[in-house]
């Protein structure tokens, strides 16, 4: 055979390996083993192979087109991560194709076997599956497949998933955070409310709430730890449950995000307390939900922008290869407004 004449598949062929293995060998891809990588090495050099324009735009297959899968984009927390991802993808010539998931794990199997079968250049989830407690083995299936040719990132947990890279919003520190400002301001009696045990993100938060309060020797109860859904609603509901069955009242509520603090602003009201003189409320993820509350909702920030620019960045460096850490942090920071204030004298 010419030399001249060899293609990519001519080398496939004569090494056993597929076409696809070929161009990965030639773009320096991590995603071929040492083995297969020397038996396509060897067949290169003995043709002294250089692929020509032709072949370079076969060997070429990204597509420009980053998935990403969230969980309900209704959620203004969501809302503002996608947007930023959009606009960090455009940035750099890429389009973003949105799924949202709406709570429906048969539309969550579809939308990522949809965008696999688009070829995009990585997969990004936050939400739905990807934030179970317990990792559920038929996704955890899944994804493993997918992983194989399209990078997976995500801000949750899959257990057993190796090619998956995730940034780590650090809930154990923003906990801390909001508990140390209300310490400050001398609330010994904080309640925590909104939110399920059954997902990740908000276990890992509520163990930190008992482990901190405990650690402080601040007033604990089971009745301070409140389920709900993660809306307004939940959170209307989480206070009156709450208020039915306190032994005392807080003087502060930590809640599990903006939506639940809006809940339970609506819920004080109802029973004619004060924000923040009667009780201060505390949120997370600092949406434009905490801005255009009355009075202006304390939150814990994500930095919107940097969290899209992450996202998008490290979507990037594994579609091309460029071995990012697998596990990346993003720093929380805390947003004061007027829901917070020292704990009142009256209920202390």
């Amino acid at each position: 055979m010419a030399k001249d004449d060899i293609t990519i598949y001519e080398i496939a062929k004569e090494a056993g390996v597929s076409p696809a293995t070929v161009s990965r060998v030639l773009t320096n891809s991590a995603r071929v083993s040492p083995a297969k990588k020397s038996m396509v090495q060897q067949v290169i050099n003995k043709y002294h192979f250089q692929p020509n324009a032709a072949a370079r735009s076969l060997i070429d297959t990204r597509t420009h087109i980053i998935g990403m899968m969230v969980a309900d984009i209704r959620n203004p927390f969501y809302a503002s991560v996608v947007v930023e991802c959009e606009l960090a993808a455009q940035r750099r010539g890429y389009t973003l194709v949105l799924c949202n998931l709406l709570d429906d794990q048969q539309l969550e199997n579809r939308s990522l076997e949809n965008l696999y079968a688009q070829r995009v250049d990585a997969i990004i989830q936050i939400g739905s599956r990807v934030d179970d407690r317990c990792s559920d083995p038929d996704y955890v299936n899944r994804v493993r497949r997918i992983s194989q040719r399209i990078p997976f990132i995500t801000t949750g947990k899959l257990d057993g998933v190796e090619n998956c890279w995730r940034i780590n919003l650090d809930q154990r520190r923003s906990l801390s955070i909001a508990l140390e400002y209300l310490m400050t301001l001398g609330h010994r009696r904080i309640a925590f409310l909104g939110g399920r045990w059954d997902v990740s993100s908000t276990w890992i938060m509520r163990q930190s709430f008992i482990r901190f309060t405990k650690a402080h020797q601040l007033y604990v109860c089971p009745e301070y730890i409140v389920d709900s859904n993660y809306n307004e609603t939940g959170g209307y509901e989480a206070f009156e449950k709450l208020w039915a069955h306190m032994p005392q009242p807080p003087t502060a509520c930590i809640c599990v995000n903006d939506f639940v603090a809006l809940g339970v602003y609506k819920a004080l009201r109802d029973h004619g307390m004060r924000i923040p003189q009667d009780m201060s409320v505390m949120g997370f993820d600092n949406t434009y939900l905490a801005r255009l509350a009355e009075p202006g909702l304390t939150s814990m920030d994500y930095d919107y922008p940097a969290f899209g620019e992450q996202l998008i960045s490290l979507s990037l460096a594994a579609a091309l290869d460029q071995n990012p850490p697998h596990l990346q942090y993003l720093i929380p920071q805390m947003v004061i407004r007027q829901s917070t204030a020292a704990a009142s004298d009256q209920l202390l």
